[in-house]
């Protein structure tokens, strides 16, 4: 199990990949960089994560057997390369229902003018339930909300990877979670116990902004909740969250409740075994600027 690429290492992006049952699973093996932060664009320290991450994710996208989309936002599939999905076993978000016009522009431009549709073989996975050999099972969520219910950019996937080596619950951007309806879903699949719970976190950078306060507030209780209700061993909390340079003061309540109910809960680059390197967060400082 390893994450490729998130925001914890310089880029956008969540990429996963799960090596179970002589199987290589790619989920959401994207990356991108943010075009304009502080009214700056990207460094050139970022142009060249950017590659690195996006070659490392075309070079396991390559070996995977399976690969997941789970919703359509440049960070999470690879559009420019759309030869390289072909042949492969693509379970997607249901490009045709519950899905807002944005993404579902996009999915028929890589889906169908692509080519992948015809290429590949294609599954919608919305709260599907897929088995492979050696007893590996995909189990899928209905749509949820990327972030609070109603999100003007749409609705996501999560899935779970259920095998004798264990659990991995991915969440994609659910940034908290913020819907009700997607912290019920973990709750459910509390049991068995998931090893680990890849969850993208609320963009507290943008609270008040962009987002309103009351629904980052939601996905921070709603990532409490996950900690004391589902419990994972193993938490990581990226993405969104750690595209702000104070991420670790919003998640102190979090960081205590993991140790009293044993959950780790770590960035993906620590998990990884990496330094935190918040590229975007930092950008000022790379331009230098204060």
């Amino acid at each position: 199990m390893r994450i490729l690429a998130s925001d914890s290492m310089g880029v956008r992006s969540l990429a996963t990949v799960i090596e179970v049952a002589g199987l290589v699973i790619g989920i959401d093996l994207g990356a991108s960089l943010a075009p304009r932060r502080y009214g700056l664009p990207p460094h050139d320290v970022e142009w060249r994560r950017l590659e690195e991450s996006r070659e490392l994710a075309l070079e396991w996208l390559r070996q995977s057997h399976i690969v997941v989309v789970t919703h359509y936002h440049y960070d999470h599939y690879i559009r420019d390369h759309a030869e390289e999905y072909y042949g492969k076993t693509l379970l997607v978000k249901d490009p045709r229902r519950n899905i807002n016009r944005s993404q579902a522009i996009r999915s028929y431009v890589f889906l169908r003018k692509m080519g992948v549709a015809e290429k590949a073989r294609v599954e919608s996975a919305d709260g599907k339930v897929f088995r492979f050999d050696k007893g590996l099972v995909i189990e899928f969520s209905p749509p949820v909300w990327h972030g609070a219910p109603g999100s003007r950019v749409g609705r996501v996937l999560m899935l779970r990877v259920i095998s004798d080596e264990g659990v991995v619950v991915f969440t994609s951007d659910v940034q908290g979670p913020a819907d009700p309806q997607a912290l019920e879903t973990l709750k459910a699949w509390s049991n068995p116990r998931p090893d680990l719970v890849i969850l993208g976190g609320p963009p507290t950078y943008f609270a008040g902004f962009k987002v309103p306060v009351k629904d980052v507030r939601a996905g921070l209780e709603g990532l409490l909740r996950v900690v004391r209700e589902v419990r994972p061993r193993t938490l990581v909390v990226d993405h969104h969250l750690l595209r702000d340079i104070n991420y670790r003061e919003h998640l102190e309540e979090h960081y205590k409740a993991a140790l009293e109910e044993g959950v780790r809960l770590l960035t993906a680059a620590e998990y990884m075994g990496r330094p935190v390197e918040q590229l975007e967060a930092r950008r000022k400082e790379l331009w230098g600027e204060s």
